[in-house]
């Protein structure tokens, strides 16, 4: 009876497995085209929609077309003009096939490799420096050796240059295992957004010698010194008045006669001023006297 549930509980434990596994690789979620990485960020989504390479391989008698379909933002749909089983597994973001090219005879696919999923935690990056841009690289499924049974992990490389404006990719290469292409665009361009926290002048700034602006003048702290030093010499002034003289009102107020002279010394000073910058007109009269 034992040995029959453990048999029983042996399938049910693999299904469980399984789907535990296929479970946990629903939750990778999928490549957005947006990419952040070494501080800089990519938005990507101008290169979205479905694109299309090939390079001609001479094998005689026959010709080799390699076919590379590519999406960066979403997965390849279905094409209906082709049969299902030349045609790379639903989820796949990059398909490479290989037709066989004879003459007159129909082509024939014999090759649909995965180059790359749609899975973000299958990516990795590379800043590139000259000229400047990103490479990625999305991974794929394994694909057979066409020499031995070993199965080789596939994978779709992009190097996108930085440019003004968008071109059309171009097919470097294939080894078996790794496809490079090149793209130019201004996606390649990335801009470095400041953190949450940022203050307002980035330190690049302060590196190159362009200092924050500071709040106030040297001007300004003379004034409002100059404006202490009047309200503490009152202040004191009208304390010693008070304890020495017992001194009210007007009295409190510190060399009261020096500061009611003040407006007349103000107006003799405006008025010697005025009398000096007021133009003289010479007289018409040449120095003549009347009689």
């Amino acid at each position: 009876m034992l040995r029959s549930l453990s048999l029983l509980a042996s399938p049910i434990l693999l299904l469980s497995l399984a789907a535990t596994f296929a479970s946990a690789q629903d939750d990778s979620s999928p490549f957005d085209c947006l990419v952040t990485y070494d501080g800089f960020k990519y938005d990507l989504k101008s290169l979205a929609g479905e694109q299309e390479l090939s390079r001609r391989r001479s094998s005689p008698p026959s010709e080799i077309i390699d076919t590379v379909r590519f999406n960066l933002c979403a997965d390849l749909t279905r094409q209906e003009e082709v049969a299902e089983e030349d045609q790379c597994p639903t989820g796949t973001r990059a398909c490479l096939t290989k037709t066989n090219h004879k003459g007159s005879e129909p082509d024939r696919i014999f090759a649909a490799i995965p180059l790359a999923v749609s899975s973000a935690d299958s990516m990795n990056f590379t800043t590139l420096t000259s000229p400047k841009g990103i490479s990625m690289t999305l991974k794929g499924s394994t694909y057979p050796s066409p020499n031995t049974d070993e199965s080789i992990p596939q994978s779709f490389n992009v190097k996108l240059i930085c440019e003004t404006e968008i071109s059309n990719p171009t097919f470097l290469s294939y080894d078996g295992q790794a496809l490079w292409i090149e793209w130019q665009a201004t996606a390649g361009c990335g801009f470095q957004a400041p953190p949450p926290d940022a203050p307002d002048k980035p330190a690049d700034d302060i590196e190159n010698g362009n200092q924050p602006e500071r709040v106030g003048s040297g001007v300004g702290y003379f004034f409002l010194l100059l404006l202490l030093a009047f309200i503490a010499y009152f202040a004191l002034g009208a304390y010693y008045n008070y304890s020495t003289y017992g001194a009210r009102g007007k009295d409190l107020i510190p060399h009261r006669d020096f500061w009611r002279e003040v407006p007349y010394m103000l107006h003799d000073v405006v008025s010697h001023l005025c009398s000096a910058v007021r133009p003289r007109h010479p007289s018409s009269r040449g120095g003549y006297i009347a009689v």
